[in-house]
């Protein structure tokens, strides 16, 4: 089950932050060889990336490649294929087919865990669909893309519509979404207001560009101590009453509000051993 909060996105060409994002607090650290890499550089990236690999802890990195129906996509996929050391979680940019999560499986194995981002109308018509695809972890909301094709800002309320969708395909895949970076870096309070908006919405994760966005994202996206104590008090009588609808302080209690608290404590319970694991 993809578990983590946050995931920070560092440039493939620039080996030096590589290092400094994994010191990070960030649950993944995404590798980018898409949008953050000249398209002169995609080689030497790749190349460096790859050697990169053997020595960090594949659990908590996670690649993006090029778009699938690209040439550097293309030798991304091979030499992924290829390597011995690949991440356990592929980013897929540009999805607008769930033909090309069929592909790259095949290219990669059943084991690859992919990541298919939905940055265009089209991938959105079909986001259920993409969502629904073996192999699929997690998809992620590429609002940048997105809101330059809608010729919006990149900003809460001309996506929300985009977002509300994109919500709802993941809910119907089963699948966790995550959601765009925010890209106003000096602006603490906007990131602190987007995520608390977008987790009311039903995202499970925010994208970060900086380290020094990580601590926000995961304060807001972690565990409610709270909330998770409730929804283990309210399953326990629930299951006292077995199973049947009950007034459990104040508030009605039936089968899919008991559904909803058993999957947090699901993700709360795979978070904590991701924790533990790297502690």
């Amino acid at each position: 089950m993809f578990a983590a909060n946050s995931i920070l996105f560092v440039p493939g060409s620039r080996p030096e932050r590589i290092a400094k994002a994994l010191g990070s607090a960030a649950d993944c650290v995404c590798i980018d060889l898409e949008d953050a890499v000249a398209p002169a550089d995609k080689d030497s990236a790749r190349a460096h990336v790859l050697s990169e690999l053997p020595g960090l802890d594949r659990a908590r990195v996670a690649v993006r490649i090029n778009g699938t129906m690209t040439r550097a996509g293309i030798k991304d996929m091979i030499a992924l294929a290829e390597s011995d050391h690949a991440p356990a979680l592929i980013l897929v940019p540009m999805v607008e087919h769930e033909s090309e999560i069929v592909q790259l499986g095949r290219v990669l194995g059943d084991a690859a865990r992919l990541v298919p981002l939905v940055e265009t109308v089209a991938g959105m018509r079909r986001a259920h669909i993409i969502a629904a695809q073996p192999g699929v972890a997690a998809m992620m909301f590429g609002g940048g893309d997105f809101s330059a094709q809608l010729g919006v800002d990149l900003a809460f309320d001309p996506l929300l519509v985009a977002r509300g969708q994109f919500i709802m395909a993941c809910a119907d895949a089963g699948v966790p979404a995550i959601d765009v970076p925010y890209v106003r870096l000096d602006d603490a309070e906007g990131l602190a207001v987007e995520c608390r908006k977008v987790r009311a919405l039903g995202f499970s994760a925010k994208a970060a560009i900086h380290p020094a966005q990580v601590d926000a994202i995961n304060a807001a996206f972690g565990a409610d101590e709270a909330a998770i104590a409730e929804a283990r008090e309210a399953i326990a009588a629930y299951e006292a009453a077995g199973g049947m609808a009950i007034r459990h302080n104040g508030k009605m209690l039936e089968a899919p509000i008991v559904a909803r608290m058993r999957a947090m404590l699901a993700r709360d319970m795979t978070a904590s051993e991701r924790k533990n694991a790297h502690a």
